[in-house]
């Protein structure tokens, strides 16, 4: 925006503006300009030049307004100890000057945002929705000051700390919703932080409001101008006297706003003769301007931030959460680097677009981008505005689309939303920034009408994690390799709670005893974890010569049927033989394909379902329909069935749902539709506990131990490094991936004709009442469970298929004769093999003894 962009204004209703005090040499000339609202209540809107909210700006002149805002408040508080504005403060003044004029170079706008390096102020700030919810954020930090904002989402499980009026507002209602009800409550003074003041009653209202509550001493008002009349600032005087408070107002610039009589009639008069509402894009040759390019590139992305670390200040804004926040802008920024390199053409001027109240993390995001591009902030605003395409104005054009967010104003038929100055801007690419309550499908109308006016999209959505917070469930953080796990932080995100440092490890045959009498759950403790003996690692790695082909190729099928099922697929393995599966099916997307899958693990406890925090963490980053869980086999068909029973309770107890389909590279029980066979047959990783596992135990779950804010937990055996081959399997398998790219791809795109029908899961029943075993639980079929069981449990005797392949079965006869266990033919079995654990346990069965990491013998 150009300063100067009254003159079409004043020229056409004779509306002037007069500056009366420019405290650091900002004139209000240089800091708003003017439209004409369609809004009866009043005529004229002052647009501002460094707010970013209707016209796009440099985002850092935007966050160095506020924060220089900021610095006035501290001169304020400081008063009369201090010695008022320093030379800095003046100095930042006349950059901010310089920067509305176009004439301020990279050098002069970072000194803009540079740290102040002062201490904290004793104080909290409010500010105000929907325009300043961002200046208040850049207030709160020049002061190193506690944040909240007000807002016009209803937040259903938040309690109203408070609720004002805005009678001149287009919205008027505000709600206060802080999560921690003590922030409003304290004796320090309070910073209301508006964009404009033009009587201040809506300050004073509120103060009105807090202060019957819990008086304070003292209360700053603080705004980018402050256009009060004597009047104004009278009464101002006369509440702070009958309240008993002291009321300082602080600005940038101050003076007046000149309108002369029957200005909103001639206002009304002028708008009627422009015609009818601005209409909604149209595309080339549109009022919107001509739209660059026929086929527009959309994108949405991943956006990485923190599941516990709130997105705006609705709830309240802690300063000690200033570094994490500032660490999670730099990887969404980094996220829509990518996807703008990867857009077609040059993208060279950008424009990053909040969304009415998420104003400060999409400014920050664009103070990031402007490193490499040309970048611009702005956001939609619910305030109707008459758009003339003259450059002595204001607004020159309008996107207009329907609210997608909870409107509170909907009860007055109220929906319409705008985009100001963003068509016909010049723009190379929008980058649409959400949080997740407001990417409803009806942001899709918004995302269609910003592909009208500009060819690139890319649209990012920030989880809801305010609300979360607010409502007492914040998530917790997730692992990464290498501080847990042997996998790089890019193979696998682990969404476990890491308990290395807690000894879980039982004997075989005291866990056994507890499973089977019903003194304990097999999740609630772990095995001694193995190292294998010599003769075991030489089989394992001939199993992976011979086998790796052939994995690959299971791997290839199942990832691109899972591509063909999901336009944005999220894989969560369960924890943990689906751990390497997934991370080979990511693999196989990004050699294959080009494409970055994420990749989570998660833990499923047979009998316990689930566990609820990992998927609310998936939730808050990805879209829930996206998600395709992933394991490495089906045995009788046990975890398919608590998947799909575990998913129907957490959409209850959510009301998010998830697809319950499951992806395996094996499916010898007939129990899902994705997957790379149906054959019985040797996956390496099932011949290792976690040295292919990325060094990470089997999951626990055992409430003496976790909390219920914690996801459910696991060790790191980083002592058993020496012996990881987790790396070295993935390798090896992925080698193949080009080999068999076309083989797996066709493979794929033949129908799946044959739906499951649990055929393993008779097979299973048949087999138990022919051994006499009560349990079905004990009977484990397959390569898979065969390999736990004689790695895990305590073994009675293994039943081998006839003619299944030996290769299959090397390491299932060494396990078995290191135990001394029984392996015995079978004749029609689905499965290669089938172990069965000992149904009438006794201490004197076979196993080894002791805790700790233990050498097979």
């Amino acid at each position: 925006m150009t300063v100067g962009t009254g003159r079409w204004v004043q020229e056409r209703l004779g509306v002037t503006l007069r500056t009366a005090d420019a405290p650091v040499g900002v004139q209000l000339e240089d800091l708003v300009g003017l439209a004409v609202r369609r809004n009866p209540r009043r005529a004229h809107l002052l647009v501002s030049t460094v707010l970013g909210k209707h016209v796009p700006t440099d985002p850092r002149i935007v966050r160095g307004a506020g924060l220089l805002l900021g610095d006035l408040v501290h001169a304020a508080l400081m008063e009369p100890a201090g010695d008022g504005l320093d030379d800095e403060v003046r100095a930042r003044g006349a950059v901010l000057r310089s920067a509305v004029h176009g004439e301020a170079d990279d050098a002069a706008l970072e000194r803009l945002t540079a740290a102040r390096g002062r201490p904290a102020a004793d104080v909290t700030v409010l500010g105000y929705a929907e325009t300043a919810t961002a200046l208040g954020a850049q207030v709160a930090e020049a002061l190193g000051a506690p944040y909240l904002h007000s807002t016009r989402r209803h937040v259903p499980g938040v309690a109203v700390a408070g609720r004002f009026e805005e009678a001149h507002s287009h919205a008027t209602s505000h709600l206060l919703l802080p999560a921690d009800p003590d922030l409003l409550t304290g004796d320090e003074p309070l910073v209301l932080v508006d964009d404009e003041l033009s009587t201040g009653r809506t300050a004073l209202a509120t103060i009105e409001a807090l202060h019957a509550v819990h008086p304070r001493a003292r209360y700053v008002v603080a705004a980018l101008i402050d256009l009060r009349s004597p009047d104004d600032r009278a009464r101002t005087l006369a509440a702070a006297e009958r309240w008993g408070t002291r009321i300082d107002v602080v600005a940038l610039a101050a003076g007046g706003v000149d309108l002369p009589p029957g200005l909103p009639e001639r206002a009304a008069e002028l708008v009627a003769s422009l015609g009818a509402p601005d209409a909604p894009p149209q595309g080339a040759g549109g009022p919107n301007g001509p739209r660059r390019g026929t086929d527009p590139h959309v994108v949405r992305i991943r956006v990485p931030w923190p599941a516990d670390l709130p997105e705006s200040a609705r709830h309240g804004w802690d300063p000690a959460w200033d570094e994490r926040r500032d660490a999670a802008v730099e990887h969404v920024a980094a996220a829509v680097e990518r996807a703008l390199e990867d857009a077609p053409g040059d993208v060279d001027h950008v424009i990053v677009l909040g969304t009415e109240e998420l104003l400060d993390v999409p400014q920050r995001i664009g103070a990031v981008l402007t490193r490499t591009r040309a970048v611009r902030s702005s956001s939609t605003t619910r305030s109707p505005v008459l758009a003339v395409d003259d450059p002595g104005y204001a607004v020159r054009s309008t996107v207009r689309f329907v609210a997608h967010d909870d409107p509170a104003d909907a009860d007055e038929g109220d929906t319409t939303r705008y985009a100001y100055n963003v068509a016909g801007a010049g723009a190379d690419a929008v980058v649409l920034v959400l949080d997740e309550k407001a990417d409803t499908e009806a942001a899709t109308v918004l995302v269609d009408a910003l592909a009208a006016v500009t060819p690139v999209v890319v649209v990012a959505t920030l989880p809801d994690t305010a609300a979360r917070t607010a409502r007492g469930r914040a998530l917790p953080e997730p692992l990464h390799g290498p501080a847990f796990g042997s996998y790089p932080a890019d193979e696998v995100t682990w969404l476990l709670t890491d308990l290395s440092h807690v000894a879980l490890e039982a004997p075989v045959e005291e866990r056994e005893e507890a499973v089977q009498s019903g003194g304990a759950h097999y999740a609630e403790s772990l095995p001694v974890e193995y190292l294998p003996s010599g003769a075991y690692t030489a089989l394992f790695d001939e199993a992976l010569a011979d086998s790796a082909r052939r994995m690959a190729l299971a791997v290839g099928v199942v990832t691109e049927r899972a591509l063909a099922a999901r336009t944005e697929p999220v894989l969560v393995s369960l924890a943990r033989a689906g751990t390497p599966v997934g991370a080979l099916m990511r693999r196989w997307a990004a050699r294959v394909h080009g494409v970055d899958v994420p990749h989570y693990t998660a833990s499923i406890v047979r009998g316990r379902g689930i566990d609820h925090l990992a998927l609310q963490h998936v939730a808050a980053h990805h879209d829930p329909r996206g998600v395709l869980f992933v394991d490495g086999w089906t045995g009788k068909g046990a975890i398919a069935r608590e998947l799909a029973a575990a998913l129907v309770e957490h959409e209850a107890i959510t009301g998010v749902a998830f697809p319950s389909e499951l992806a395996v590279l094996a499916d010898p029980g007939w129990c899902v539709d994705l997957f790379g066979t149906r054959d019985d047959f040797l996956i390496p990783s099932a011949c290792l506990n976690s040295t292919v596992s990325g060094l990470v135990s089997r999951t626990v779950l055992n409430p003496r131990i976790l909390r219920e804010d914690q996801f459910h937990g696991a060790k790191f055996y980083a002592e058993l490094a020496p012996s990881d081959v987790s790396l070295r399997f993935l390798d090896a398998v992925s080698a193949w991936f080009e080999d068999v790219a076309q083989e797996a791809q066709a493979l794929a795109r033949v129908p799946v004709t044959d739906a499951p029908d649990w055929r393993g899961w008779a097979a299973v029943v048949r087999v138990a009442q022919e051994q006499g075993i009560g349990d079905v639980n004990l009977v484990k079929p397959g390569i898979g469970e065969t390999t736990r069981v004689l790695l895990r449990r305590v073994p009675w005797k293994i039943l081998v298929r006839e003619d299944a392949d030996p290769r299959d079965l090397r390491h299932i006869r060494q396990l078995a004769h290191e135990r001394g266990v029984p392996v015995e033919p079978a004749p029609d079995l689905p499965y290669a093999c089938i172990g069965l654990i000992h149904p009438q346990y006794t201490r004197g069965a076979t196993g080894a003894s002791g805790t700790g990491v233990q050498v097979a013998p």
